[in-house]
């Protein structure tokens, strides 16, 4: 199917993303299973009768478009399946990290059926009450993998195998080096946890995960804010405030 002659019927997906456009109409940001992630126009569907009442985040849907060009025009959004259970307020803005880690390292129109799936998977963990570190990690490390930046934790950049007791500095697009265990310096054990999904009960050992897969998606990101990241720091320094 060419960009210059867009049509589908009833294909699986999510919304990712929706802004205002003119009077009553939204340009949305969809990732969709067989299309990967599209932009179109959502005429009137922002009126109190709109067609288009289905439409919202991290809901199953199946859609309907047509048109010519980067952006064609949404004819249909239908809820696929019953409605999930609401996300939990405290798991809300993670949701919506997911969706800008799609936004911004997703190609257009590059089909993704397995990173669909695994969004899918990961809405549903959170939806589930899973620890939120364990989950957030896993889909960061996949996401990564599924887009061809994954980097094997289980050995350093020469190909030796990482030492659980020795410690290694990770850099992004070089891989593993040995370090000292010093300031910055991560354990063999976390990198080797980390690329079996094992959980990290320890706290030092779970931001130690963080800065690696954060270290990763950063270089991909190539110095592009994630708005969400603004947001949690704003809403943690209001909680301190508190």
């Amino acid at each position: 199917m060419s960009r210059s002659g867009l049509r589908a019927q009833l294909a699986c997906g999510y919304l990712l993303h929706q802004r205002p456009y003119r009077d009553s109409s939204l340009i949305v940001e969809l990732f969709v299973r067989d299309h990967g992630r599209l932009c179109a126009f959502a005429h009137a569907a922002r009126g109190p009768r709109s067609r288009f009442a289905a439409l919202q985040p991290f809901r199953p849907l199946l859609l309907s478009w047509s048109g010519r060009g980067e952006a064609p025009a949404l004819t249909a959004a239908e809820a696929d399946g019953p409605p999930p259970p609401a996300l939990a307020p405290d798991r809300v803005l993670s949701a919506f990290y997911l969706n800008e880690l799609l936004l911004k390292l997703t190609v257009p129109h590059d089909p993704q059926p397995e990173l669909h799936a695994h969004y899918a998977a990961t809405l549903a963990r959170l939806r589930a009450g899973e620890p939120l570190e364990e989950v957030l990690r896993h889909f960061e490390k996949c996401l990564l993998e599924l887009l061809g930046y994954g980097t094997d934790l289980r050995f350093e950049a020469d190909g030796r195998a990482v030492a659980p007791d020795a410690y290694y500095h990770f850099r992004p697009g070089a891989g593993l080096w040995p370090a000292a265990a010093a300031e910055g310096a991560v354990p063999g054990r976390v990198l080797l946890a980390l690329a079996a999904d094992e959980p990290l009960g320890d706290p030092l050992e779970q931001r130690q995960a963080r800065a690696v897969l954060r270290a990763a998606l950063d270089h991909c990101l190539d110095g592009r804010e994630l708005r969400v990241r603004t947001v949690a720091r704003a809403v943690a320094r209001m909680e301190r405030s508190a």
